[in-house]
């Protein structure tokens, strides 16, 4: 099957997913993490900021677009299914950023991708600015000739600033801009995301939130569920605790862990 091809058979399958029922989309932060997870019969995946940069040993927030580009390029190769990416703030701050990071990352392989309101100098873009970015990323989005889907993030309640009104007003704000899919990461509350859910007519991706269940938050209008960077941080816990016991007590009996690497890696 040539790219192309390839390529626009996995924006269907995408595009697909979210006109169905909610699913979850993992975050792999490397080739063979996505290669378990699609093993493991997830439907799709989406790439995570901050644990693609701690393989690069960095702070979420420290990568170029040319190293994502790359990373995307080895995660699309890694398997057959659908890659979304996590494009920052697009690499930039106008709205042509935008634009440029959305052309990128398909040109990668990817067939959906976020762009967030949030700057990395520490301050979220003013609301119409915001919405102007989305909409030259939703213009390059229409222009690449498959279905890509566009996520639109609104960051307050994860850059401290947890204010639901002018949250929901963004999103908003990004639906009328062209956005496919909206995403207010760090919503706790059941209550919270159905706010969200109701206040907008477009899918919205919600961050899993420990203690709550799947079923809960697809109940509170949920169509995505993502796990941003945690399972990253769940294997390096796994690994700093093996090797902390080996450290202190000579403790080796962790490294006696057998996983399934044939069936994983098959192919």
């Amino acid at each position: 099957m040539s790219a192309p091809a390839r390529q626009a058979r996995k924006a269907a399958a995408f595009a697909e997913l979210h006109a169905g029922q909610p699913f979850v989309i993992p975050n792999p932060w490397d080739a063979g993490s996505a290669r378990v997870l699609a093993a493991l019969g997830f439907k799709a995946l989406a790439t995570t900021s901050s644990g693609f940069a701690f393989t690069l040993g960095r702070r979420d927030g420290r990568v170029s677009l040319d190293e994502v580009v790359e990373h995307v390029a080895a995660l699309d190769c890694a398997t057959e299914l659908p890659l979304s990416v996590d494009l920052e703030n697009g690499y930039g701050p106008e709205p042509a950023d935008a634009a440029r990071a959305i052309t990128r990352a398909a040109e990668a392989g990817a067939v959906g991708g976020s762009i967030e309101d949030y700057d990395p100098d520490g301050r979220i873009y003013e609301r119409q600015h915001a919405a102007e970015r989305i909409a030259a990323a939703a213009e390059a989005a229409r222009g690449l000739g498959f279905p890509f889907v566009l996520t639109a993030r609104a960051e307050n309640h994860i850059r401290g600033s947890p204010d639901l009104e002018d949250t929901i007003a963004r999103l908003q704000s990004f639906e009328q801009a062209g956005a496919d899919v909206l995403y207010a990461p760090g919503l706790r509350s059941l209550e919270e995301i159905r706010g969200v859910c109701e206040a907008v007519t477009r899918p919205v991706n919600v961050l899993a939130v420990p203690g709550l269940l799947f079923a809960e938050l697809a109940a509170a209008g949920a169509r995505r569920v993502s796990v941003g960077g945690s399972l990253t941080w769940v294997a390096v816990k796994a690994l700093a605790d093996a090797a902390s016991a080996i450290r202190d007590s000579g403790d080796f009996s962790a490294l006696a862990t057998s996983l399934p690497l044939d069936d994983w890696l098959a192919g």
